[in-house]
């Protein structure tokens, strides 16, 4: 399958399923300091995100428009487990935004995060490595495979547990991941005949194999993005979420297989 046959078959995929919802309130949103350049923009510095690491490609690519678009700022990306972004941000570490790859940890900054806006979707498919080894046809075929899944407070572990017990199944996982970057990583390595993974994830990848199992399309996650009220850099901050909810920023997200939010 090309590769643009395939982000058409995953985008269909993940956004046939999803539905538009609301917004949760948060702080005041800061007041842009920044004066312009001569390229018309109203921002500059340094401005760092971290984001769920079923983000990184994307956010890779909505960085690089956002600098072209404002190149006195120069984005960072931190990935990860959005519940280990979480901690570390309650624990100092320095961030401007943050994009969660589920509400539930965002609600955890509380007022930390200003107005978190819901910008993207996904839902979830088996992965599997190239060959199919383990013969995985439905999600009840886990059950007696090597299979590898998100620890369950990470937002992928708690959709996979979601998925799996509307199915009635009960896995064993042999390793419980922190991001659904290192459970793509095993069965791609083919340390385990199978994981739940984003839809996102596997999109022009020929080292897996995928099955959308029976009932994902009824477990969704909305991903939600926020300025940060401790900002180093808040004129950036809410211009880079302002980019992502753009029409050039949803583009980008949906080329990478993200639903509607």
């Amino acid at each position: 399958m090309n590769r643009r046959l395939r982000r058409i078959v995953m985008v269909a995929l993940t956004a046939a399923a999803l539905t538009l919802t609301g917004c949760a309130a948060g702080a005041e949103s800061p007041t842009p300091t920044a004066t312009a350049d001569a390229s018309g923009s109203t921002v500059s510095g340094t401005l760092t995100v971290y984001a769920a690491a079923s983000l990184s490609g994307a956010f890779d690519e909505i960085g690089a428009a956002f600098t072209e678009a404002n190149p006195d700022v120069d984005v960072s990306g931190v990935y990860d487990g959005s519940s280990t972004l979480v901690t570390q941000l309650r624990e100092g570490a320095p961030a401007d935004v943050f994009a969660s790859a589920d509400e539930a940890n965002m609600q955890k900054l509380e007022d930390a995060a200003v107005d978190p806006t819901l910008f993207a979707s996904n839902t979830l498919v088996i992965a599997v490595p190239t060959g199919n080894p383990g013969g995985v046809e439905t999600l009840a075929d886990l059950a007696d495979v090597t299979t590898v899944l998100c620890a369950p407070e990470v937002p992928c572990g708690a959709a996979s547990a979601t998925l799996l017990s509307n199915a009635g199944v009960a896995v064993e996982a042999s390793s419980l991941e922190q991001n659904v970057t290192a459970v793509l990583t095993k069965v791609a390595a083919g340390e385990a005949d199978a994981g739940l993974v984003y839809a996102t994830d596997v999109i022009d990848r020929d080292d897996v194999e995928v099955i959308v199992p029976d009932g994902a399309g009824e477990v969704v996650n909305h991903y939600p993005i926020a300025a940060l009220s401790e900002a180093q850099n808040p004129a950036a901050a809410e211009a880079f979420v302002a980019f992502v909810l753009s029409d050039e920023g949803q583009r980008i997200l949906a080329d990478f297989g993200f639903g509607a939010p």
